[in-house]
């Protein structure tokens, strides 16, 4: 790996790399007092192990781990700590943990922990995560608290409530001849679908959605959880790949045209957009997708200063309109099309979502106040008769999932991804990237073959659904649901961008959207970054290749292995081919590039290569 941390990440600070524990066929990933990518034999069995503490906007505590003892023998692992949790307000959760695995297969964790004053949360407990390759669709044994047991399927199509509740139990296979159980004890335990929100995992999660939260534990008051995994049978484990053999990239078929992609522009960023029109010109996006939202007091200037990069930039214009539907939506959104008038703003299309409807409604909560989305695109119809009508969610696909919009009025659905809603580690945003294919295939599934738009989608949260805000990210940390990441300024980004876009190629999208153009969120440095302040960032080179593919035939391309190295592949209509690799790992990879009448190359970490 580089030594410039600073290159790849967008800062200097780096992960702590995790202890791997053994016992037999049985391992795991010890890291900032929880278990990651626990395996048997080499097979991912478990994703995460993990006791997770919450804020009221749902935020991760970061725990303060002490007394650490890791004790590694021959055929067993044990690991012992300490931990706290801090609230804002000064009240303190305090928490003593083991962990014991041994070579039979057996694996637990047990948390005992103690409020030492009132101690608001939204969730204190265990989350365990069953992975999605070779899971999604696949059957399971679930065990409920009454003791009945049910033999399912888990979701193949993204689920948008709760698949399985009340919890004691879960059992799937491993291989053929090897199953494993993971059993919950100490509180009632319900699974969520986490590939709503691009996590790469089913989340059995503790204390229901449908109780109130936040709610409080109380001081003094002792609450003990433990996970028991137990692994069983006889069946053989795979042959493990070699480390050092190339990963192949392999071309199929020709399939939908590459969609357009398009750069989210906010009325603050104009004037930074316009005085950087050569670097936008090179960019070369096809659509500029104006955000304008009347609840935040944009009006006529906003809708001005679009105008004027509209006029001055060649590309196809899309308005994101916030509507507050808190009155006449007649009455409302005439208004803002005589406002669109009145600034001479030139549209191609807009895409319309009421403003409550950015706010998620969990399982078990009451729908806010919104007048039906018929009469919403209704309206919006009659106020636009001549452009492109979407609609859709301007938060994520799990609200799309959940508030399914009457896509028979609509030219075009949409909605956006975040990859740190749940977790902010480098590991887990790279494993987002395999839930997109199970997201757009949901969405297909729903909506047929009706224009489908994604984003802007990028690792920073732009605004947060489940909670009173976003994060603020002042030191630059990974941290989840924070308004900015480091990362976005470093390679890390441009090797996600490239990935995501093949992710979600086969779905044959009309518009993709993954940054801005200035901001955090945009292809041009801030201050204080890998490069010079206001030059293009690495994500810059990403964006620049996707517009350079819009419009060809999307060429499928798989690799040997996806968990490192993705690809992206278009054909032009003379026979031309483009092919993008994007090294998802922090260390170099070699690659068998053979299919293209090349031999071999070495991709350093997070890199980027285009072929052709």
């Amino acid at each position: 790996m580089t030594d410039d941390a600073f290159l790849l990440y967008g800062t200097r600070a780096v992960e702590a790399e995790p202890v791997r524990l053994s016992a037999g066929l049985l391992s795991a990933d010890f890291v900032n007092g929880n278990l990651r990518t626990i395996r048997h034999g080499g097979t991912e069995v478990l994703r995460a192990i993990a006791y997770i503490v919450r804020d009221r906007d749902w935020g991760t505590y970061e725990p303060n781990l002490r007394d650490l003892i890791i004790d590694q023998g021959a055929d067993a692992f044990s690991v012992s700590y300490s931990a706290s949790c801090v609230a804002p307000d000064g009240s303190r959760l305090g928490f003593r943990a083991t962990i014991k695995g041994s070579a039979d297969g057996r694996l637990v964790f047990d948390v005992g922990a103690l409020p030492e004053s009132d101690f608001e949360t939204n969730r204190c407990g265990f989350c365990i995560l069953h992975p999605i390759a070779d899971l999604a669709g696949g059957p399971v044994t679930v065990e409920h608290t009454d003791g009945s047991v049910m033999a399912t399927k888990l979701p193949e199509l993204i689920d948008p409530w709760q698949p399985f509740k009340d919890i004691r139990a879960i059992t799937h296979q491993v291989r053929p001849g090897v199953a494993a159980e993971c059993r919950m004890e100490g509180d009632t335990f319900e699974m969520e679908d986490q590939r709503n929100w691009s996590d790469a995992s089913y989340k059995t999660y503790v204390r229901p959605l449908a109780l109130p939260w936040p709610y409080v534990l109380p001081a003094g008051h002792p609450l003990r959880q433990t996970i028991s995994l137990r692994i069983t049978g006889e069946g053989k484990a795979p042959v493990a790949a070699v480390a050092s053999e190339p990963v192949r990239v392999e071309l199929g078929e020709a399939g939908p045209r590459l969609p357009d992609v398009g750069v989210i522009i906010y009325p603050e960023d104009v004037e930074t957009a316009l005085a950087n029109l050569s670097t936008l010109s090179t960019l070369g996006p096809q659509q500029l997708l104006f955000h304008y939202d009347p609840t935040r007091g944009h009006g006529l200037d906003a809708l001005r200063a679009f105008a004027r990069l509209a006029t001055a930039c060649p590309a196809e214009t899309t308005l994101e309109c916030v509507a507050a539907c808190a009155g006449d939506l007649d009455a409302e959104l005439s208004g803002v099309a005589g406002l669109v008038r009145r600034a001479g703003l030139k549209l191609s299309a807009i895409a319309v979502s009421p403003s409550v409807d950015r706010q998620s409604t969990p399982p078990g909560s009451a729908w806010p106040d919104c007048p039906p989305l018929d009469d919403v695109y209704a309206a919006a119809r009659r106020a636009f008769p001549d452009i492109r009508l979407g609609g859709g969610m301007f938060s994520y696909f799990t609200e799309l999932n959940r508030k399914r919009v009457p896509a028979d009025q609509l030219d075009f659905i949409t909605h956006c991804t975040c990859p740190i809603v749940h977790a902010a580690d480098d590991l887990s945003i790279m494993q987002s990237l395999e839930a997109l294919p199970f997201i757009t295939q949901s969405a297909r599934a729903i909506f047929g073959a009706k224009p489908y738009r994604i984003g802007p989608s990028t690792i920073a949260m732009r605004q947060n659904p489940y909670g009173g805000a976003t994060k603020p990210n002042p030191g630059g940390q990974r941290i989840a649901m924070a308004d900015s990441d480091p990362r976005h300024a470093g390679l890390f980004a441009a090797a996600w961008t490239i990935g995501y876009a093949a992710c979600v190629a086969p779905a044959g999208l009309e518009q993709l959207t993954l940054s801005s153009f200035t901001g955090p969120f945009g292809v041009l440095a801030s201050s204080g970054e890998p490069v010079v302040e206001g030059s293009p960032r690495p994500l810059f080179k990403a964006i620049r290749g996707l517009c350079e593919l819009a419009g060809l035939a999307h060429v499928a391309a798989r690799t040997s292995d996806e968990t490192k190295v993705l690809a992206l592949a278009g054909r032009s209509a003379s026979g031309d081919t483009v092919v993008w690799l994007a090294n998802l790992t922090a260390d170099d990879v070699p690659v068998d590039i053979s299919a293209f009448g090349r031999g071999h190359l070495v991709m350093t970490p997070y890199a980027i290569v285009r072929i052709g």
